[in-house]
């Protein structure tokens, strides 16, 4: 019975407002943009901060990168002709790294090199990357053909080496891949695998991959380039004497990640006498990143919540417009006994008929926006049901409160004044 009631109350309350179709339509409207803007705004949000949390996780949230850097105060020996730079970190480095924190997962070295390549004809600068196989634990990147480096190719010291997609593009061309010799520098080395590679930034945090890296074993990395790299900078030669440019450590929980780098940075100290290295913690900027989301998102629920304040506002107008027209009517039914419950329950059913159906064709508009802005930009934009879920919620939020004032009031005229009334 009491459904019958209910289902007699909102069709009642649907021909009402059909009564007045243009009105309703123009009340409808500060609805239907609200939570239309609601629904993409927040996907826009939920888009760009998924996008940056992603390139951060690829990096790895339980990863610390310690790079090396020439510091300000960089001592140098000189002669006339020539100028040898020594900083960054060591192979010891490396060692008490690995060995003196037990929250340390596993750390992999990183030797990085600037050569040419050669096959056949086809040249290319690669960016040689002498590491172990850890490298492909820590960074997990999809492998396109072939292996990557294996414990055994360190130990065998095998001229082998891992292509990114992107180099086996532009210096294999239409050739075969695995098990091809390409020269690097002055020796050949076979290919036994092609990966996926990121490059770019993540937030404030270099990518340690690049498009144009290449692969091989750390080992023949230091046997066949060295440590002593030599470079022409304003018409002199500059040498330079690095031992490794990166150290990537993996840390066994997240609760450890930034104990255990503020650890390696004090250790780091006592052997360094200046600072020719730099700590980057993925986690760190993570956690920021979810912050400023939480914040991104915050404001623009704000923005979009005013939107949907004006349009309150507005069924609240013409709901009070609509009780002083039907003065005449509600004193009639007041007048043959209904109660004032049943005179708000109308009233109210009617403002939330309006805000529901405003707020399902918004959240249409409001589907439709982001995946526009994705089709003709390409910015990434993310839908998730929890907006849809908050903007439904809102519209009928608003149809209640907007709705309440209006519906009391007609429940309180007073039915022989309202019979009186023309």
């Amino acid at each position: 019975m009491k459904r019958f009631k209910l289902a007699r109350n909102i069709w009642l309350g649907i021909e009402n407002l059909l009564l007045h179709k243009l009105r309703t339509f123009l009340t409808m409207l500060g609805v239907v943009f609200g939570v239309g803007s609601v629904v993409a705004m927040l996907s826009v949000g939920e888009g760009a901060s998924q996008e940056a949390l992603e390139q951060i996780r690829k990096i790895g949230s339980h990863n610390i990168i310690i790079n090396s850097i020439k510091s300000d105060d960089e001592t140098s020996s000189s002669t006339v002709y020539t100028r040898m730079s020594i900083y960054g970190l060591k192979y010891d480095d490396f060692a008490r790294v690995s060995e003196s924190n037990p929250a340390v997962k596993q750390a992999v070295p990183v030797k990085i090199i600037n050569k040419d390549a050669r096959f056949h004809t086809r040249r290319m600068e690669l960016r040689v990357v002498g590491t172990t196989a850890k490298w492909f634990e820590m960074l997990d990147r999809l492998v396109v053909a072939g292996r990557v480096l294996l414990p055994r190719d360190n130990e065998k010291m095998a001229n082998v080496v891992v292509l990114t997609e992107y180099g086996a593009r532009r210096i294999l061309a239409t050739g075969n891949t695995i098990g091809e010799n390409i020269r690097i520098g002055s020796d050949y080395f076979m290919i036994v695998g092609i990966v996926k590679s990121e490059g770019g930034m993540a937030g404030n945090i270099q990518m340690p991959d690049e498009q144009t890296d290449a692969y091989i074993p750390i080992k023949v990395a230091r046997n066949y380039f060295g440590d002593i790299t030599r470079k022409s900078t304003a018409g002199t030669w500059i040498r330079e004497m690095v031992e490794l440019h990166k150290i990537i450590v993996q840390v066994d929980s997240l609760d450890n990640v930034v104990k255990t780098a503020n650890s390696i940075e004090a250790m780091l100290r006592r052997f360094h006498d200046k600072e020719d290295y730099q700590i980057s913690v993925p986690l760190a900027l993570l956690r920021q990143a979810e912050a400023t989301k939480r914040t991104f998102n915050i404001v623009l629920g704000s923005i979009a919540a005013i939107s949907l304040l004006v349009g309150g506002i507005g069924i609240m107008n013409i709901m009070l417009a609509s009780v002083t027209e039907r003065t005449r009517e509600i004193g009639i039914r007041r007048a043959i006994g209904a109660k004032r419950g049943q005179i708000i329950s109308q009233f109210i059913i009617e403002t939330v008929v309006l805000s529901t159906v405003g707020g399902f064709i918004g959240i249409a508009i409001g589907v439709a926006i982001p995946w526009a802005i994705t089709y003709f930009s390409g910015m990434p934009t993310v839908v998730t049901m929890s907006s849809i879920i908050l903007s439904v919620g809102i519209s009928i939020s608003v149809g209640v409160v907007f709705g309440l004032y209006p519906a009391v009031r007609a429940a309180n005229v007073d039915p022989i004044i309202a019979l009186r009334h023309e």
